[in-house]
């Protein structure tokens, strides 16, 4: 089983080797800095978007925080675009339209225009930008997620990208051959060209090594910023009586859960009294409600869908364990929020996991069915080794505040603006 590699000790702040490209604070935890979206937040941030001549920030996406299918991704930029609006930054966001809601709203005190197909959004958003060109005040903020909008073409002024990791073999899980073999050659050949002098922001040193090694960009380009964690998420509550596992994520290809499901039948012939539940929403349902059958499932394993937030803070604090066999992650939030519940994790070791889980002290990170099976199994049947990664998990967490987080990208983005001036 896997344990601690000199790769995955790094603490919140990063490696030696990454201190120079990790924004984040790192000297405390930034709750000394107040509560997050407090007044102190919201001056600093003002103070440095006026600093650097920015006035307006607009986002480009893929897609919105209302689409069925929106994830992690989608939520770490509402959350940025959340506290920016706040200290009175205008922000706008750019994306894809939603299958039955309206075209233009306003969220979270910024402006969303949601228009085009999932396609058609990127050749969209490049054209409005080739008419829009650039005003003085104005920064750009895209979100590259698997397909690019190629920023670097069409626009002129300060601009940063968010990147959280490489999708590589996930082009394979979700496209037909051919669709698959060009997007793969989109993302490792043909954009990487356009981004060698743009500013990458991504969530965690693992990740970033990833995209410097696959994509070739400079490493002293690709700058790390964690993602934070909700105050919501907090220890409390009681424990099942019964062994838990709670899994959180989109039903899709590339999160695995019938792998998860395979690993959680193994445990349950150890642990007959295992509970389980996989909290989320996505294509993948029938295909892993029908995986459940088939094990004979149905009573211990549930698929609830979405969940509301109180409530997922609830399953965090009940659980025992909380457990991802995702294949491609920038970090793995889900990790951290049962974190911040004391809830330790086990882990698929791959980039951006090594991040959010500290091996051998916050979690395990580990490899295949039966790696992941057989470290639920020690996790869940030794009380003091759980409560160890648990209080592990609990106090790291601590770091991470969407304070931080919004200080830290905007720092990235002043820095790009004031490098023109």
């Amino acid at each position: 089983m896997a344990r601690v590699r000199n790769t995955q000790q790094a603490a919140a702040t990063g490696s030696r080797a990454d201190k120079a490209h990790v924004l984040v604070p790192g000297s405390a935890p930034d709750h000394a800095d107040g509560a997050p979206g407090d007044a102190s937040s919201r001056d600093v941030l003002a103070a440095m978007a006026d600093d650097a001549g920015l006035r307006r920030i607009h986002f480009v996406a893929w897609r919105d925080l209302d689409d069925p299918e929106a994830g992690g991704s989608e939520l770490h930029a509402h959350r940025i675009a959340s506290l920016w609006a706040e200290a009175g930054i205008d922000v706008t966001f750019r994306t894809s339209a939603v299958p039955g809601q309206p075209a233009s709203i306003t969220r979270a005190g910024y402006h969303v225009e949601r228009r085009s197909g999932r396609y058609g959004v990127f050749p969209g958003v490049a054209w409005e930008g080739v008419r829009a060109g650039w005003r003085a005040g104005d920064g750009l903020v895209e979100v590259w997620n698997g397909m690019p909008f190629f920023s670097p073409i069409w626009y002129r002024g300060p601009r940063i990208v968010f990147l959280h990791h490489v999708h590589a073999e996930m082009w394979r899980m979700v496209l037909p051959g051919w669709l698959a073999k060009i997007g793969e050659a989109l993302e490792s050949r043909v954009a990487p060209p356009f981004y060698r002098q743009s500013r990458v922001v991504t969530l965690s040193s693992s990740s970033r090594d990833e995209i410097v090694e696959q994509l070739g960009l400079a490493p002293a380009r690709v700058s790390v910023v964690p993602p934070g964690v909700e105050p919501r998420f907090s220890a409390g509550g009681e424990r099942s009586v019964r062994p838990l596992v709670v899994a959180v994520g989109r039903l899709v290809p590339v999160k695995r859960f019938d792998r998860l499901i395979e690993s959680l039948v193994r445990v349950k012939r150890s642990c007959p009294a295992l509970e389980a539940i996989i909290i989320g929403e996505g294509y993948e349902r029938p295909a892993l409600e029908e995986l459940r059958r088939q094990h004979h499932a149905e009573d211990w394993l549930a698929l609830p869908g979405r969940l509301e937030d109180d409530e997922l803070v609830e399953w965090y604090q009940k659980a025992w364990l909380v457990a991802s066999c995702s294949l491609r992650e920038g970090w793995g939030m889900t990790l951290t929020e049962a974190g911040a519940c004391g809830t330790p994790a086990v882990a698929s070791d791959i980039a951006g996991h090594r991040d959010a889980v500290l091996d051998g002290r916050t979690g395990l990170l580990v490899d295949g069915v039966a790696g992941q099976a057989d470290a639920m199994l020690e996790v869940l049947g030794d009380d003091a080794l759980r409560a160890r990664l648990g209080r592990g998990a609990h106090e790291r967490a601590r770091w991470f505040t969407w304070d931080a987080t919004a200080r830290s990208t905007l720092e990235a983005l002043a820095t790009e603006a004031t490098a023109r001036i």
